[in-house]
């Protein structure tokens, strides 16, 4: 008896060592890959024995790849965090472009004026896809799956259906020079990774530090229970949407600067990449659970992926195979979790 009570207690601290090394593997799973990542990198990217990955400049190109998909990603967790999704930030960031551009060159606007509009245009597609599905109960997949068509068709005929070109300097027809800055770098940091990294603070802030952040997870925890409690929900919700807009806004304009041109394409398939850089970053796809820090390492995660890729000339077709399979792994991780 007391040996068989032995063997069933050896295996009992067996089998929770096990699980909280499983555990502990899937809270950090989103630092752990970006390791992963960053360490096979560093392993096969050698060509003529000098590591091009490892390249100083090639790692400011990364952060600067990575700036826009990430902003978006931003904006896009807030959303996840309620349980919902928004696939018109791509769509967004296509006409943003094309509005500022066209409101500089062709309208002569000034630098602000631009910015402030366009700002106001991804607002307010927030406003409408958060007031839809929250007044009318409309799935958030339907209503953005929606804006994204408008924003998308609302571009091309505000741009005419081509791309327009944003020359700098002064007088009719030309962008104020100080708009080029965001497409600079500053000792070396892309202007762009800097406003990342700026917004990524603020956002950190807002969710962890604030009464509309604490809101935020109760209504994705429970939405029930957070009407119960005085939560107004469909008001975090329509502000959620228009933070998300917000976010495809700013790099929208980024986007331009950074291209020089605002083209009524731009940002397809975007939309993709930022989901998939908040499911990597762990953010629950059923809402209530998730970090912006984990948006970014999500988002940097891909970022060093597709540089990897890119430098062992990998097509970009096997990319997005291997970004869908890494998608399904970050959600099945997930799953898994909310189960134990």
């Amino acid at each position: 008896m007391q040996s068989n009570k032995m063997v069933l207690d050896n295996k009992l601290k067996t089998n929770i060592s096990s699980k909280e090394i499983l555990n502990f593997l899937k809270r950090f799973q989103s630092y752990i890959g970006l390791i992963l990542v960053i360490i096979v990198a560093s392993i096969i990217c050698v060509r003529n024995g000098e590591n091009l990955f490892l390249d100083g400049p090639n790692f400011a190109n990364i952060i600067r790849a990575v700036s826009e998909n990430g902003i978006i990603a931003i904006g896009m967790t807030l959303v996840i965090l309620l349980g919902g999704i928004d696939l018109s930030v791509g769509a967004i960031l296509g006409i943003v472009a094309t509005g500022v551009a066209d409101l500089m060159v062709r309208k002569n606007f000034g630098l602000v004026e631009s910015i402030i509009i366009v700002l106001l245009i991804g607002l307010a597609y927030g406003f409408f896809n958060g007031y839809i599905s929250s007044k009318l109960k409309i799935q958030a997949f339907i209503v953005t799956l929606a804006t994204m068509s408008i924003a998308r068709g609302f571009a091309r005929s505000w741009s005419g259906g081509a791309g327009i070109a944003i020359p700098y300097g002064d007088g009719e027809g030309l962008a104020p020079e100080a708009f080029s800055i965001l497409g600079e770098r500053f000792w070396g940091i892309p202007v762009p990774a800097i406003c990342f990294i700026i917004l990524g603070i603020i956002f950190t802030i807002l969710l962890s530090k604030t009464k509309f952040g604490r809101h935020v997870y109760a209504v994705g925890g429970n939405e029930t229970a957070a009407h119960l409690s005085g939560i107004n929900v469909n008001r975090v919700k329509v502000l959620c949407f228009m933070l998300c807009g917000l976010m495809a806004s700013i790099a929208g304009i980024i986007h331009a600067a950074q291209l020089s041109q605002g083209a009524p394409n731009a940002g397809m398939g975007y939309e993709l990449n930022a989901v998939a850089a908040v499911c990597i970053g762990g953010t629950s796809l059923a809402g209530g659970k998730g970090t912006i820090i984990g948006t970014i390492v999500g988002a940097l995660t891909l970022g060093v992926l597709d540089n990897m890729l890119g430098l062992k000339g990998i097509d970009s077709n096997t990319q997005l195979v291997v970004k869908g399979f890494i998608i399904i792994l970050a959600v099945f991780m997930q799953a898994d979790r909310k189960q134990n």
